[in-house]
């Protein structure tokens, strides 16, 4: 069952995934952490339009988006997107890395806008680990809650590359 678009919401936020080595990855497939709050305030959403010259009303223009479909200001989908390091890049502690970096992205769907002053978090599930040359390709879903709201803004599968030490 797919659970895409269901709410993930829980209370309060838990302790990251501890994983003591890169060869272990494999061994937290399925374990799950939830991040702490965070605020998008309209100041970012204007700087973010700004960077991206995407000036839309409906991000910009509080007047107008009082009267538009959302009642205020909703921040890029995008920028939800590009806050997924500053949420979840925590959620995740691996010992004896030498090195990870972001290898991509499977599949990415916004399912509800972020109105300016929403609270959004972070909740990662561990979804697989496949050993490669570098290290291990470690794959994850990543739900972007908003405080209050049932429907996640956004859910990611991302990929992540973890190098060993030498």
């Amino acid at each position: 069952m797919s659970t895409e678009g269901m709410s993930t919401v829980t209370s309060t936020p838990s302790a990251p995934i501890h994983v003591p080595s890169v060869a272990a990855l494999a061994d937290a497939v399925g374990q799950r952490a939830t991040g702490e709050w965070f605020t998008i305030e309209q100041a970012r959403i204007d700087a973010f339009a700004d960077a991206t010259e995407d000036h839309q009303w409906i991000h910009l223009d509080a007047e107008r988006a009082a009267s538009g479909p959302f009642g205020t200001t909703i921040a890029h989908g995008f920028l939800t997107l590009s806050l997924l390091p500053r949420l979840a890049s925590s959620l995740v502690e691996v010992g004896g890395v030498a090195m990870a970096m972001n290898y991509g992205l499977d599949r990415v769907r916004f399912l509800n806008p972020v109105t300016a002053g929403s609270r959004v978090r972070a909740t990662t599930e561990l979804t697989g680990a496949e050993t490669v040359a570098q290290g291990v390709r470690l794959s994850s879903t990543v739900t972007i809650e908003i405080e209050g709201v049932d429907k996640p803004a956004l859910v990611a599968q991302t990929l992540a590359l973890y190098v060993p030490e030498a």
